[in-house]
């Protein structure tokens, strides 16, 4: 960790020349953007391809919490289902919604190709397969998907999901061509860089001690310079802390894990088939995909409300692995790792105003490369007067997380959704 960054598949394919300065002085700005996750690297680089002149300041490096170290899907949605979302707002706010969450997707895309961001690696295809049966279910939603919004999305029968995924565990499955896996971390990275190019200001190893101010003249303060800005944008996602009150108060940190195993190209060969990224359908299940050309699986799951990394990570990881594909019982773990995600109670981002000028740009957990991205081109539009986009999550606003209590009830939530998952799979 000589470089700040924590130990992990990512980090070790890494050309890092070296920490940005941190923060000196006084300086002015348009906008300053605290946090220098996804969320807040895209603020700032659509802001400034606008011409605003935009500072960010990170606490660590950046990319360094969750937004380098997460699984790596790129798709549609939000931590709230669909299905949910129309429970919530109705069906216009509902749609208007999913189709951000499908611009926010293409938005990763195509910065990847603008940028010329060869280490991002994309590889598109991804494929969310069922536990127990679901065909019908999976047919409506393909449907609704096909008829709303013009999403290429198929229904893989289990017979073709079996011939991919060498598993008895799987039944069907809905396969999305123009979703994709990326490097997170080099994908973070190259953001950075393009803002500096454009005039933009990134400074590390800064955090932000105190945020004062109103209307348009607010100050960002860290240990050894400060920022004056018209506009602030908190973007820290699961490490925001203490730093705003309202927020702190109205998200939950969530503790999520990754393993990469070692390299096994033959073996894993038995067990999974295709390059697409998997995601189980249980509401309590993994992700995984290839690594390094089918040489290494790197696979996630196993939520918790603790911040600390649980001893053994690694074996808890590695016993999902194996209960999905007993074939891959010889196949060792390289290296694990864990990153805190920003969860609001009602599952949706928070995006929006806390106050003149202040904004906040958070709470992405479980589809954060999508909707990081377009959470950050909203707050830019509306900081620029381009659009009020933003007002589509106005419903969700800055609910109380519950404090302690609230922490176990969702670790509660969380073991109920395990147990419904296992008693689904008993009933296939």
């Amino acid at each position: 960790m000589t470089d700040g960054y924590v130990e992990t598949w990512y980090r070790g394919r890494l050309e890092d020349p070296g920490p940005r300065p941190p923060l000196r002085g006084r300086l002015e700005a348009d906008v300053c953007v605290v946090g220098g996750g996804l969320a807040g690297l895209t603020t700032a680089l659509e802001l400034a391809r606008v011409g605003r002149s935009v500072s960010l300041v990170e606490a660590r490096r950046v990319g360094w919490g969750a937004s380098g170290r997460n699984g790596g899907f790129v798709s549609p949605g939000f931590s709230a289902g669909y299905a949910t979302l129309i429970r919530a707002v109705g069906d216009d706010r509902a749609r208007a919604l999913h189709r951000l969450s499908i611009e926010g997707m293409n938005a990763v895309a195509d910065n990847i190709e603008r940028l010329a961001i060869a280490g991002a690696e994309p590889v598109f295809g991804t494929l969310s397969a069922s536990r127990h049966e679901a065909g019908d279910a999976l047919k409506a939603y393909r449907d609704q998907m096909v008829r709303d919004f013009d999403h290429p999305i198929a229904v893989w029968p289990r017979e073709q999901v079996q011939a991919a995924l060498l598993s008895p565990r799987y039944f069907q499955g809905l396969y999305q061509p123009k979703a994709f896996h990326i490097d997170p971390l080099a994908y973070s990275r190259a953001l950075a860089g393009e803002i500096e190019r454009l005039g933009g200001r990134v400074f590390e190893g800064s955090p932000v001690v105190a945020l004062s101010g109103q209307g348009a003249a607010h100050r960002v303060a860290a240990a050894e310079g400060e920022v004056l800005a018209r506009d602030v944008v908190i973007a820290t996602g699961g490490y925001t802390g203490r730093l705003s009150p309202r927020l702190h108060g109205a998200y939950l940190p969530i503790a999520t894990y990754v393993m990469l195993t070692k390299a096994a190209p033959d073996l894993i060969a038995t067990a999974i088939r295709t390059p697409a990224a998997i995601g189980d359908r249980r509401r309590a299940g993994d992700y995984y995909r290839l690594v390094e050309g089918g040489r290494r699986i790197l696979w996630g799951g196993k939520i918790t409300t603790r911040t600390s990394e649980p001893r053994r990570l690694a074996d808890l990881l590695r016993r999902s692995m194996v209960s999905t594909y007993p074939q891959l019982a010889g196949l060792e773990v390289d290296i694990a790792w864990s990153g805190l995600m920003a969860y609001a109670r009602h599952l949706m981002p928070q995006v929006g105003p806390l106050g003149p000028g202040l904004w906040c740009c958070t709470a992405f957990g479980g589809h954060g490369l999508n909707t990081t991205a377009i959470g950050g081109r909203v707050i830019a539009e509306a900081i620029a007067g381009a659009s009020d986009r933003w007002r589509l999550f106005a419903p969700f606003g800055l609910a109380w997380n519950g404090g302690p209590a609230g922490r176990l009830a969702v670790q509660a939530t969380y073991w109920t959704l395990q147990m419904q998952d296992w008693l689904n799979e008993l009933r296939r």
